[in-house]
């Protein structure tokens, strides 16, 4: 998508809506130019902390990658975690060298503790069938989803409806229980 493209985009989106510009790798200006137009940045590449907070100047998400097919703790997921502090997090899983949209899920739980301090979105993986238990087990801030939604590399409006409701579904155990996912 082009700068121009994203722009647009952005003008026709209601106010009170956050919109997230999701960057790889990208060059400083680029961050500069979606900010002007009122993006939340996420860099989802191989940025470093340092330049994470150099060029967000502002509140930011992170996307964390797990390898697939690599093993990992909460102290690991923690450490990962720690090098960004201000950033809000986006856990998500990296397999055939691919910065997410890979449909690989990861061990939710390896999150869980770093979702009751932190603003934490889950992703990797994610499908109607499997949202609400990534909800139930990590209670995160939010959740990503992909190819979890996709006929093929089309958005699938019934997926996606589902996804919702099931989202939605896991919320309302949890505030039936009285601790809600919502955090602010």
């Amino acid at each position: 998508m082009s700068v121009a493209d994203a722009r647009a985009l952005v003008r026709s989106v209601p106010p009170y809506v956050a919109v997230v510009a999701v960057l790889v790798n990208p060059a400083a200006g680029l961050v500069d130019t979606i900010r002007e137009f009122g993006c939340v940045p996420q860099f989802s590449g191989d940025e470093t902390p340092e330049f994470c907070a150099t060029v967000a100047r502002g509140r930011y998400v992170k996307a964390l990658h797990f390898e697939a097919g690599s093993s990992y703790t909460q102290a690991s997921a923690a450490a990962m975690a720690d090098r960004y502090p201000d950033a809000d997090l986006l856990f998500d899983s990296r397999a055939r060298g691919l910065y997410g949209g890979t449909g690989t899920s990861f061990e939710w739980p390896v999150v869980e503790a770093i979702a009751r301090e932190r603003r934490v979105i889950v992703g990797g993986g994610l499908t109607p069938d499997n949202v609400a238990a990534a909800v139930a087990s990590v209670r995160p801030f939010g959740v990503d989803v992909r190819t979890g939604v996709e006929c093929g590399d089309v958005k699938d409006l019934a997926l996606m409806r589902t996804f919702v409701r099931a989202v939605r579904a896991a919320d309302e155990r949890e505030t039936d229980e009285g601790t809600s996912l919502a955090k602010t």
